[in-house]
């Protein structure tokens, strides 16, 4: 699909590349157009989702927050919403929780004013996931069911694939493992039948993690030589990095240290690049593992230490301890 200036509906159009999960293509459109349609916040606030997609946060954040003050301007309750739910997931990303809730619950509030189901489910899966991270795994569940059942009734593949991807995360962290598989299994099926590559991409990688967790190595395996072909022919650095982070896992388990730390080391360079610092912190601890078992005590005692310091500015005491003790170290 080729969009020019010159499209008759060119937020249309654009809301169909993103929809297909083709944001590269997406923000190109949006070069394009943005001279002759700059007053349009519906295009800058798809421009900001594609960005955001991608794992481009300071353009995703920039887009969403001039979408927003635009939306403001002209009474827009509609955009003001999804604005904020945008800019509520951009802040997440960037590890800070507190301004990642009020954006959220914001959302959430304009939903049910508006009495509009699907911006409600999405408020409610993005609120579950941050109590997930803050170690509130009963409200986590709670809110993700609420969220898949909307989605559900909805027939929103989308939705429906990240909120089982969501749970799959939530019961593993559980050691519920037959559910988590369950709900992997779900999140893969949706994805695919939407044909969103970036969704399959996590979706897929949350599977291998569960099959990681349950000495499933082969298995694993397959799944992140398919994660990792659909993220590079996406161009998704995000998921690479999240393969790199599996990939050193496996390597932990079959005690390959020096391929553990390199992978690890590779996923937490492009997290310190984007600034993403839940993935930052659990390469960190990944890779802190394998330079102990090196016997590089210095360099596994810093980055220990740094994974630590990450997770309690994201407001999740404990998780750099927890994911070492599962690692065995």
């Amino acid at each position: 699909m080729t969009l020019t200036p010159t499209s008759e509906d060119p937020a249309r159009e654009l809301r169909q590349l993103v929809e297909a999960g083709r944001y590269r293509e997406a923000l190109d459109a949006h070069q394009r157009v943005g001279g002759a349609h700059g007053l349009r916040p519906e295009i800058e606030l798809l421009a900001a989702t594609a960005a955001t997609r991608l794992g481009e946060l300071s353009q995703g954040v920039t887009l969403a927050e001039s979408a927003l003050e635009r939306f403001r301007a002209h009474a827009d309750a509609d955009g003001r919403m999804r604005s904020m739910n945008l800019l509520g997931a951009i802040a997440f990303e960037h590890g800070r929780l507190e301004d990642a809730e009020r954006c959220f619950g914001d959302a959430l509030e304009l939903a049910r004013l508006l009495e509009d189901t699907r911006m409600a489910a999405h408020a409610s899966n993005n609120l579950a996931s941050v109590a997930y991270l803050r170690n509130r795994p009963e409200a986590a569940l709670s809110l993700y069911r609420t969220a898949l059942m909307a989605y559900l009734r909805l027939g929103d593949r989308r939705g429906t694939a990240q909120t089982y991807h969501n749970l799959g995360l939530a019961f593993r962290h559980r050691q519920d493992f037959e559910d988590a598989d369950a709900a992997a299994l779900q999140a893969v099926r949706h994805a695919d039948e939407l044909g969103d590559r970036g969704l399959m991409v996590l979706a897929i990688s949350g599977r291998a993690e569960i099959h990681i967790d349950r000495g499933e190595l082969d298995l694993a395996r397959q799944e992140l030589l398919r994660a990792e072909q659909l993220a590079t022919e996406n161009a998704d650095e995000i998921g690479l990095a999240e393969v790199r982070r599996l990939g050193a896992l496996i390597a932990l388990r079959l005690e390959k240290h020096q391929a553990a730390a390199d992978l690890a080391l590779a996923g937490l360079a492009v997290a310190v690049k984007l600034g993403i610092p839940q993935l930052r912190g659990e390469c960190a601890s990944v890779a802190a593992v394998a330079l102990r078992r090196l016997g590089r005590t210095t360099e596994a005692d810093t980055l220990s230490q740094e994974a630590r310091e990450l997770f309690e500015k994201l407001g999740a005491e404990g998780w750099s301890e927890r994911l070492e003790r599962q690692l065995g170290s």
